[in-house]
């Protein structure tokens, strides 16, 4: 079993279980660390949910940043279990695990409720598109999404969910976009 660690804030240099899963690619070291630089090192009070959870290293980043609400939705038993284990090792009161499938627990998120999305899907699903559509009506209007993805996506192809890139990154096969509501025409 191979680990992640989580880079900032209070938990940092702490460790997370990887488990041995098809399609269970964490978000690297590297690409978060540049996430949260782009985000600002302290998110205190946020709202945040990590839709496709798996190792739960997006969202237990978040709160070991001072997000006030972290839910990890997770389908995979196994990586529910994993995911309660560490939420409990770390005593992280602010993060709730939800087994369940991503694009039904963001439909049913409250509209406007979340500062940040984080979609992570495995990249053989084909699940992009799906969960932008589901994500974009829970994020708050200053709020942002976080996509990553196999491909980059274009200005054209977020035009259709309102949304914009606001910052993009690859990093071997991964696109990291850091995405936000569309400027509204003058």
């Amino acid at each position: 079993m191979s680990e992640v660690r989580i880079v900032g804030g209070l938990w940092k240099r702490t460790r997370l279980p990887v488990a041995d899963k098809p399609g269970l690619r964490p978000t690297p070291d590297r690409v978060r660390e540049t996430l949260f630089n782009w985000l600002g090192q302290d998110l205190t009070g946020w709202h945040c949910v990590d839709a496709f959870a798996g190792t739960g290293a997006l969202g237990f980043e978040a709160a070991s940043r001072g997000a006030a609400d972290v839910l990890l939705v997770e389908q995979d038993a196994q990586l529910v279990a994993a995911l309660r284990a560490t939420q409990k090792k770390l005593d992280a009161a602010a993060v709730r695990v939800q087994r369940g499938n991503a694009l039904t627990v963001l439909a049913g998120l409250a509209p406007a409720s979340m500062d940040l999305v984080f979609l992570d899907p495995p990249f053989d699903a084909n699940l992009f598109d799906k969960a932008l559509a589901a994500a974009v009506p829970a994020v708050r209007p200053e709020g942002f999404i976080y996509l990553e993805a196999p491909t980059e996506y274009k200005a054209q192809q977020l035009a259709g969910f309102g949304l914009a890139v606001h910052r993009h990154l690859k990093a071997g096969a991964v696109h990291a976009h850091l995405l936000a509501a569309a400027p509204k025409p003058a």
